[in-house]
């Protein structure tokens, strides 16, 4: 056992690592039949609570807005607000705009930031995952924790690297405790990342992982099955060439798969050699 050492433990770092575990709601240890209980007495309204500071009172109300708006959206709206904003963004950098100031996913709430892309913009190849995870949301950038280094690896393997590559994922920010975006989250999160594809406008797709794969390319198998097969994936007047492969965070859990990860590396670096660079 850990000897104590008699200092009190700061309550902020025991709700953020509550936070990161994805709970967010705090319940009582028994059962309670709300429906039984009798309506609460008329009471006498709340004291006054001191003012808080200008930078406080500040912070708030620019915090405020953001989970009030996104709580109130319906997801129908926010889809429809997502595909009015895209239609407008002109190029990345507006696109990224756009979505800073899109208040219709309730993740934007719980996230540290907005993790976009990395990559070149105009790179031919384009690699698209499911969502950030922790290291993503603290710095900022896709793939950049031990999935994101596997990665690397890969890429560095058929001569790759993130200067010859884009890179991004279907939604955006960080869901709490990295759990699985909802199928709601996705779809409102979707027309981002396929006006994202369109600027940038690649010539190889590559789905990293199931959720990418059933999302962009309609994929209905596992991405077992579906790994290493080529679809065709609808951007705006063109047909781009996408290629399912494995998950760098499933390969780290099952090391043994790396092979068939190698085998797609492979037809991935073909493919791409096949096809001169368009003018």
């Amino acid at each position: 056992m850990t000897k104590s050492t008699g200092q009190a433990i700061n309550p902020k770092y025991i709700l953020r690592w509550w936070a990161e575990a994805g709970v967010d709601v705090a319940i009582d240890d028994e059962p309670h039949d709300r429906f039984a209980e009798p309506p609460p007495a008329a009471s006498a309204p709340p004291a006054r609570l001191p003012t808080a500071s200008a930078p406080a009172a500040a912070a708030q109300t620019r915090a405020a807005p953001r989970i009030e708006q996104a709580a109130s959206s319906s997801p129908d709206e926010a889809v429809r607000s997502a595909r009015e904003l895209t239609a407008r963004a002109a190029s990345l950098d507006e696109l990224r705009d756009a979505l800073e100031k899109f208040e219709g996913c309730g993740l934007k709430a719980t996230a540290t930031q907005l993790v976009f892309s990395d990559g070149a913009p105009d790179a031919r190849v384009m690699l698209v995952g499911e969502a950030p995870g922790g290291d993503e949301d603290r710095i900022g950038k896709p793939f950049v924790g031990r999935a994101g280094q596997l990665l690397d690896r890969m890429l560095a393997a058929i001569g790759l690297d993130r200067s010859k590559v884009y890179i991004a994922n279907v939604v955006p920010w960080r869901p709490p405790g990295n759990r699985t975006p909802t199928l709601q989250e996705t779809a409102i999160c979707l027309p981002f990342i396929q006006r994202q594809i369109e600027l940038v406008d690649p010539d190889l797709l590559v789905c990293l992982g199931a959720s990418s794969a059933q999302t962009l390319l309609g994929v209905k198998d596992g991405i077992t099955r579906a790994r290493g097969k080529w679809f065709e994936y609808k951007s705006g007047e063109r047909t781009i060439q996408a290629l399912a492969m494995l998950h760098p965070a499933y390969l780290l859990r099952q090391p043994a798969q790396k092979r068939l990860a190698w085998r797609d590396l492979r037809a991935l670096a073909s493919a791409l050699a096949e096809r001169p660079p368009r003018s």
